[in-house]
């Protein structure tokens, strides 16, 4: 992991130190929460519907197991013993005081962490890959790119005021593990057909109430003139994005009005200008950085414990079939910890569970979590042998449920038990459906399948990208529930269709059930998974199982 230095140090001190003079003036009565909301939101805080929310960045998802103990002692300081990881690799805490918070902000400094940026209208927590330096399809490890751009993008005196929100992510994977075609910008690792490393250059995507996929602005970028490519697009973006309209005011689409090859015209000119003053100091930079970023020191003892559990142990046999990806190295497996438990709260770890993770990390783990955009944690690095072990611990506060990637595994927002912006509620309705199919036993009947669920049009729970995805909406006072089928959000990303009319909340649960058992009957066989029923057959056939009423109405 990359670790401060003397700047870094001082540049987060100084920064905690300003915002509680500004904490400070507010409370006082001397700022009013008009002057004080572009300072909060420089520092990652929220006024929520019933308490402020402090926004915590994990740029591009890695954690320590010190920074999770710390995570842990945060949330039982000055909040109420847990916190919410979200779909951006950050943690929120949902009920801080305000007078805390400049405490808060100086405890994470002690870890190295930050809630910089999370926030306003400036360049977001870079994201990346969870199984970034494990995954058997990478590259290489995406994460010193990330850092990189995590660096040059904090307190960028050009890109501060923007327009809107600018989201970056980086993959180097032959499956986007990273949701790269749904950010303003992706840095995409590839190799050409020389075998030489570059970049693809994707723009322009997003979701919220205009989603769209990103476009490939440069096929193979060399590795040496990336941030100022990176920085001509925020130029070009920054003066021609809209600003007479914040609905119209991303990336996505000022491309859209302008043409991707207009884009792409302006910004070569741009950095054409740029590049020459550079001079190789990032290249030098990116160097050192990648030396944090270098790879544990593997074990090879044998794997006879992971074996045996798993011939005897059933319940340690589901997770390990579940919960389990290959890893590059042999002997090793990368662990996801499902933060889904049936009938919680997606995406919330209490403070125990918090630091049962830190505990599994430093002693089985080569002291790494990771947070992905699904809500869950992964330990990337685990030795075969140390797995029944870590399902034990794993069971002991809750985290062992086996169901990755399968129904109840359900991205949800706060959504209106929380957010300011929701127009319905997200949690229950997750609850539900997971509670719902657990009791019918038939989650691994169905395979794979992601639900994705947003209280709101902003789309935090990447509705539009879900296999089935529930869009909560206001309906003249009432909450009324929209799906959307086929979408998908990897490297084959494809935008949702919408189904039809929505359903309201006690209808939504059971609208799920009928879709479900639907395709059960429609598919081709066991293999064959929701995805992919879908784009075999279409809309039509889901929309009769999900509106018999109108099915009978046609026939007739």
């Amino acid at each position: 992991m990359y670790k401060y230095n003397d700047f870094d140090e001082a540049f987060l001190r100084a920064r905690t130190a300003q915002f509680r003079k500004q904490v400070e003036r507010r409370i006082s009565g001397s700022l009013t929460e008009d002057e004080f909301k572009p300072l909060r939101l420089m520092n990652g805080l929220y006024l929520q519907l019933h308490a402020y929310m402090l926004r915590v960045a994990i740029p591009y998802g890695s954690l320590s197991s010190a920074q999770m103990d710390q995570l842990a002692y945060i949330a039982d300081t000055w909040d109420k013993g847990y916190g919410h990881f979200t779909t951006r690799q950050n943690i929120q805490y949902n009920w801080p005081k305000l007078s805390d918070v400049p405490d808060m902000l100086d405890a994470l400094a002690d870890v190295q962490m930050h809630a910089n940026q999370t926030s306003g209208n400036t360049i977001r927590n870079v994201t990346s890959d969870p199984f970034a330096g494990a995954a058997v399809d990478e590259i290489e490890d995406p994460r010193p790119v990330a850092e990189l751009l995590r660096q040059w993008s904090t307190d960028h005196p050009e890109f501060q005021f923007l327009g809107r929100k600018f989201k970056i992510a980086v993959g180097a994977s032959k499956a986007d593990r990273a949701v790269l075609k749904s950010h303003d910008l992706a840095v995409n690792i590839v190799e050409n057909d020389a075998g030489e490393t570059g970049y693809q250059i994707l723009i322009g995507g997003g979701l919220g109430r205009t989603p769209m996929v990103g476009k490939v602005l440069n096929d193979f970028l060399p590795r040496e003139v990336l941030l100022p490519y990176v920085e001509a697009v925020l130029s070009v973006y920054n003066l021609l994005g809209r600003r007479d309209n914040k609905y119209k005011a991303r990336l996505k689409i000022t491309v859209h009005e302008n043409g991707l090859d207009t884009i792409r015209a302006l910004v070569e000119e741009r950095f054409a200008e740029l590049r020459p003053t550079f001079a190789g100091g990032d290249q030098a930079l990116l160097t050192e950085i990648a030396t944090y970023f270098a790879p544990p020191i593997y074990s090879d003892a044998p794997d006879d414990a992971y074996d045996a559990a798993y011939n005897a142990d059933p319940l340690f046999r589901a997770w390990a079939d579940t919960n389990l990806s290959p890893h590059k190295h042999s002997g090793y497996a990368i662990a996801t910890i499902s933060l889904k438990a049936h009938g919680e709260t997606p995406g919330d770890a209490t403070s125990a569970q918090m630091r049962t993770l830190a505990q599994l990390a430093r002693d089985f783990a080569h002291d790494e979590l990771r947070i992905s955009h699904e809500q869950n944690v992964i330990l990337p690095h685990v030795h075969k042998r140390h797995l029944p072990v870590i399902h034990a611990e794993l069971r002991k506060v809750g985290l062992a449920t086996a169901n990755i990637g399968l129904i109840s595994d359900i991205i949800a927002c706060p959504g209106m038990d929380y957010c300011a912006l929701a127009t319905a509620r997200s949690i229950p309705v997750a609850q539900k459906i997971a509670t719902r199919f657990d009791e019918l036993k038939l989650e691994h009947e169905i395979g794979a399948l992601k639900i994705k669920i947003s209280g709101c049009i902003n789309a935090c729970g990447h509705h539009h990208v879900g296999h089935i995805g529930i869009l909560g909406l206001d309906r003249a006072g009432v909450e009324n529930y929209q799906i959307t089928l086929g979408g998908d959000g990897t490297e084959t990303t494809v935008i949702g269709e919408r189904a039809g009319p929505g359903f309201a909340y006690d209808e939504i649960v059971p609208a799920i059930e009928r879709l479900i058992m639907g395709y059960l009957d429609l598919r081709l066989n066991h293999d064959e998974t929701f995805l992919a029923t879908f784009r075999r057959l279409g809309m039509a056939p889901f929309k009769e199982v999900l509106y018999p009423e109108a099915a009978k109405r046609n026939a007739a």
